[in-house]
């Protein structure tokens, strides 16, 4: 009996031991896209709040490549200490590795930490683009001549891509559909020209459209976004109902222990729920938005189900 009370004595000490010294040194936030996309804002937003909570440096690290692969990858294969972390979507994890012949992780190949933030998608064109005054005038140029107007997105499998994939579907039209390493390289080529038009979330257009580069002809959503009240729905610009987002959240490597999976949730949980970040994130339109291991794993199932669908479909493919 002495010994069964001394056995537990000491695994509880030992998961003491484990909570009170993690983190024991900086964190790092890996983010599977290029600098300045919707994700990286997202990051950068959180990573001083995350700093204070949990008493260690936050250093966010970029690593883009194969529609956020690459960098998925990386922490996927990092040690399970709960230090090395990635920012993704619901895509990123759930849609991508049904694109890829040899996906390097599985979509239940992470540990979900927290939801983080929730940004609507838009529709964008450079402002001085006389040939795009609305949404349908974009949407009858790809009817009339069919994979002439050109769209770029931040990367295979992400929900900027898969929303693209609807838009077609729903309008029954083609785009010539260009993939990019991010948001930030596909709003360059935008504003240089080379492209017609982006789907991208809004906090990493906003900048463009605050400073008059680009306007935005429609939100990917049924009814207007508050933080854009001057921007049409799609079903108000072209009576399309669809409705598209894209949904970030925190995760660990595979095998991280469940202790540390829980401190790392109640660091961010006061990280996200800080009025500072909401602020910042608000500025930029997105929502800011913690929640529990299970709510965010709940998501990505669904998702990861809804991909199942469209991969049989034939709606996206591995290539």
């Amino acid at each position: 009996m002495h010994k069964l009370i001394f056995g537990v004595a000491i695994a509880c000490f030992t998961i003491l031991g484990v909570a009170q010294t993690f983190p024991s040194k900086p964190i790092t936030l890996v983010v599977p896209f290029a600098p300045g996309g919707n994700i990286d804002v997202i990051a950068r937003s959180i990573a001083p709040s995350l700093s204070k909570s949990t008493g260690q440096s936050v250093v966010v690290e970029n690593k883009p490549g194969a529609g956020g692969a690459i960098g998925s990858a990386y922490v996927a294969r990092s040690a399970p200490d709960g230090h090395t972390l990635l920012v993704a979507t619901t895509n990123t994890i759930s849609v991508l590795p049904y694109m890829l012949k040899t996906p390097p992780y599985k979509p239940d190949g992470f540990e979900p930490i927290s939801l983080a933030a929730v940004s609507p998608l838009v529709v964008v064109v450079r402002k001085d683009d006389k040939r795009f005054p609305d949404a349908k005038s974009l949407m009858n140029a790809a009817k009339n001549s069919p994979s002439s107007v050109s769209v770029g997105h931040a990367g295979q499998g992400t929900s900027n891509h898969i929303a693209i994939l609807r838009l077609e579907d729903a309008v029954k039209v083609n785009f010539n559909v260009i993939p990019y390493k991010g948001s930030a390289p596909a709003l360059t080529d935008l504003m240089g020209g080379q492209i017609d038009f982006v789907v991208d979330q809004i906090t990493s257009s906003k900048p463009f459209i605050d400073s008059g580069s680009l306007r935005i002809l429609a939100v990917l959503t049924r009814d207007r976004d508050p933080g854009l009240p001057d921007a049409p729905s799609l079903r108000e610009a072209i009576g399309v109902d669809l409705d598209a987002s894209t949904t970030a959240g925190i995760l660990a490597p595979p095998g991280t222990p469940q202790i540390t999976v829980k401190a790392l949730n109640a660091a961010f949980k006061k990280a996200i729920d800080d009025s500072g970040v909401r602020g910042r994130l608000r500025v930029v339109g997105s929502s800011a938005r913690s929640s529990s291991p299970q709510e965010w794993t709940a998501m990505l199932n669904q998702e990861s189900i809804n991909s199942q669908a469209l991969f049989q479909a034939g709606k996206i493919k591995a290539e």
